[in-house]
């Protein structure tokens, strides 16, 4: 009997330890998690904050609106909360719907006028016995220094100096997601010109030369004619695309197949090329004909100018995280100092239209579309001598966030 009873206590007394480690853990976990209410506030207002942003960024737009202004109403406390541009009101979410007409007016008045305002309830005037709607705070939105719509918060009540603040630090956060919008879309435009003018560049040049290549075959060969035809077809297709600021490495050095081909035509044995491609970087994404300009610049800013045979070298390699890419030739080079001037001048006051600045140009913009896509430590890096050829390298990651070849 006694051995009984000393394994029920000894039971009892392991389920009491078993019990308090079990709370110390608990009482642990709590101290180590987000467990103070100022902790979750601070999560939930970030968290809040983060789904506004996303629609916001796309621009001012009745769509990102609608889908922004309900998160915005939490981080503001608002009984209702609007959006509008300079004109009309774009989305509301909660209360004060039947006073949009007055809240737009009020609105364009607060834009117009650059500072923001609060309503009384005798000035949002309403016939409906019912109406809730006491007051509202109306906050200019500016982004980039421009006023481009107004935040309206409505309140249930006079509104209280907390709901000011917290309109206005609001409508200044908003203004500052806009403004990310716009840079977006300046540096969008700034890329879409940037390939215009390397399409400009293009077409003056080995236009001319390769319809004069294929004109040359028309009688002598009309079947290696209407090869280069098809090649020269589908070489422009490519290079004057409608869509997409990237493309693949596999789709640039196809492109660069089609114009090589063409070339060889026109050159004949003096133009040599070597191919040193690693498979598995085929797949990696790069700013749209930012590989071609180089070769082209190989082929006619080096080659051109040599007597006898010539060779374009393009080697791409697998560096784990990064695919390293380099364009070489053997031809006359240039000075590096005239090199770094003009593009020095480039940067600065433009270019001449000479044959010179036509290769500055080309460097340049792929330089600068590479570092805005992929940041600083992605540039193009230049060796050449007068008489030694030149070679330039590329370091391109793999992935990189929001780069994708279409987009």
């Amino acid at each position: 009997m006694g051995g009984n009873l000393s394994a029920v206590f000894g039971v009892v007394s392991l389920v009491t330890a078993l019990a308090a480690a079990l709370f110390a853990v608990g009482r642990l976990r709590a101290r180590r998690g987000i467990a103070t209410a100022t902790q979750r506030a601070t999560y939930e207002v970030l968290h809040t904050a983060g789904l506004a942003a996303e629609p916001l960024r796309g621009g001012l737009t009745e769509a990102g609106a609608t889908k922004a202004v309900r998160h915005l109403r939490a981080l503001v406390g608002a009984a209702g909360l609007a959006l509008t541009d300079r004109e009309a009101l774009l989305a509301l979410d909660g209360r004060g719907a039947h006073h949009g007409a007055q809240l737009v007016a009020a609105a364009q008045r607060a834009v117009a006028a650059g500072r923001s305002t609060v309503l009384g309830e005798s000035e949002l005037h309403c016939d409906r016995v019912d109406c809730p709607v006491r007051g509202a705070v109306i906050a200019p939105l500016s982004a980039d220094g421009r006023l481009v719509g107004a935040l309206v918060a409505v309140a249930d009540d006079q509104p209280a100096p907390g709901l000011v603040q917290a309109t206005l630090e609001t409508a200044h956060w908003a203004g500052n997601q806009l403004a990310l919008a716009e840079l977006d879309s300046s540096r969008e435009r700034l890329a879409r010109a940037e390939v215009r003018a390397l399409r400009a560049q293009i077409s003056p040049h080995f236009i001319y030369n390769a319809l004069t290549a294929i004109g040359s075959f028309v009688r002598t060969d009309p079947e290696r004619a209407r090869e280069l035809i098809l090649e020269f077809a589908e070489f422009t297709r490519y290079s004057f695309r409608a869509h997409g600021e990237f493309t693949t490495l596999a789709e640039e050095l196809r492109s660069i197949d089609r114009y090589l081909t063409i070339e060889r035509a026109r050159f004949g044995d003096r133009l040599q090329v070597r191919l040193q491609i690693a498979p598995e970087v085929l797949p990696v994404t790069l700013p749209f004909l930012c590989l071609q300009p180089l070769v082209e610049n190989a082929v006619r800013h080096g080659l051109s100018r040599k007597p006898g045979t010539g060779m374009v070298s393009i080697e791409a390699r697998d560096a784990g995280a990064e695919c390293h890419i380099t364009v070489e030739d053997d031809g006359v080079g240039m000075d590096p100092t005239t090199l770094t001037a003009g593009i020095a001048e480039l940067a600065g006051a433009g270019s001449d239209p000479t044959d010179d600045a036509g290769q500055h140009v080309g460097l340049s913009n792929v330089d600068e579309r590479l570092r805005s896509a992929f940041g600083d430590r992605f540039g193009l890096v230049v060796e050449t001598g007068l008489g030694s050829g030149t070679k330039v390298s590329m370091r391109v990651p793999k992935f990189h966030p929001g780069v994708r070849a279409g987009s």
